[in-house]
Order: structure tokens, then sequence, then C-alpha cells
């Protein structure tokens, strides 16, 4: 079985030329089948929001290479989820092989490299695997449709109780504009019993 297929993301066909350090892109644009131009933009939008470190040379960029911690919250922002592999003082329990990795399309993490693997095979401009022995610091895995309506069945959850409590504090503002009223109308009273 073929481990490795040269596929670029759609970087060309987007009318990109030559070959960069756009692995996180490509990786995105893979895994979530999404034009390499919309994943590109995306990405450039999060690395512009970056704040200077002390660990980091300058701010990353969608051609040039993603920081982590920027690659992070792009994936998060289309939905994926984290799932690491490795653990202080764990070593190595995941190579970037099939047999080793879960079905579907997900975005592993090695050193210093964002690769998309779909159902087992690698999709990159290169074979990232050295012959199977190359660490998986972890992956980016598609949220299943069970975890899909369970996380919109919460959000409705959420908004259900806070439109039961706006309805009665609305109640409670209505109860008391009543009362004020009721109060008003018996000052002008006494006001109009003083003699």
């Amino acid at each position: 079985m073929k481990n490795w297929n040269f596929n670029d993301g759609g970087r060309a066909e987007a009318g990109y030329k030559g070959f960069t350090g756009d692995c996180g892109v490509r990786a995105l644009a893979i895994c979530l089948n999404k034009p390499y131009k919309e994943v590109y933009e995306k990405a450039n939008e999060f690395c512009k929001a970056e704040r200077p470190s002390k660990r980091r040379r300058g701010k990353s960029n969608a051609r040039t290479g993603i920081h982590g911690h920027t690659f992070k919250k792009i994936a998060e922002s289309f939905g994926l989820k984290w799932t690491p592999t490795m653990f202080i003082g764990s070593g190595t329990t995941v190579h970037l092989k099939a047999d080793e990795l879960p079905k579907g399309r997900i975005i592993c993490n090695v050193s210093k490299h964002y690769t998309a693997v779909v159902d087992g095979v690698i999709q990159d401009t290169y074979d990232p695997s050295r012959r199977g022995t190359r660490a998986v610091y972890g992956y980016y895995t598609l949220p299943s449709k069970e975890d899909i309506k369970n996380e919109l069945w919460s959000k409705q959850s959420k908004l259900a109780n806070k439109i039961s409590d706006y309805e009665k504090t609305i109640s409670d503002i209505h109860k008391k504009i009543k009362d004020l009223k009721a109060e008003k109308n018996n000052i002008i009273k006494d006001y109009y019993n003083v003699d």
C-alpha cells in the first residue's frame, strides 16, 4: 500500500509558484478540503495578530511557516480537535505511519512540520515519515457528527437557559413597573387629599 501521495493542497492551482514553508496551510487545506487561498488568507489574519515573544523570531507567516501556538488557534477556528500523543517522559508512542494513526482526515504535528494524512496515506509535497520512524507529537482531527450534534445541543441548551432567565427578568421588570405605577398613583391620591 502506498504511504505517501504528492499533494500541494491546491497551492499551484491557486496561482502560487514554487515551493516554500507553507506546510501548515497545505495540511489545513488538504484536511479540511478547502481552497488553498481561503486557508492561506485566514492563516495570515491570525499571524498578523501575533504578539512578540522572547522565544520567537518575529511573526509567523502562511508562506514561510506558522508558529505552533498560532497554528493551534487557526486549527481550532476551523473546528479541529487536538489529540496529543507525546507527554513529558513518555517518549515516542506514535509514529508517522498508517497502522499507528486513526483513519479519516487528520493533520499530524511532527518536528518542525505539519502534514496531512488521509486514511493512512500522507498527503504532502514530500514524504516526511522517515520510513515510518518519525515521531508524531499529536494530531488534529475533524469533529465527528456526534461531536457536532453534542456541541449544537449544548449551545441550544445554554440559549434556552438564557431565554428563560431573560423572560423571568422581563416578568420581574413588568411586575416592578406595575408596583411602581401603583405606588405613584397612591402618592398622587395622597397629594390631592391633602387639605
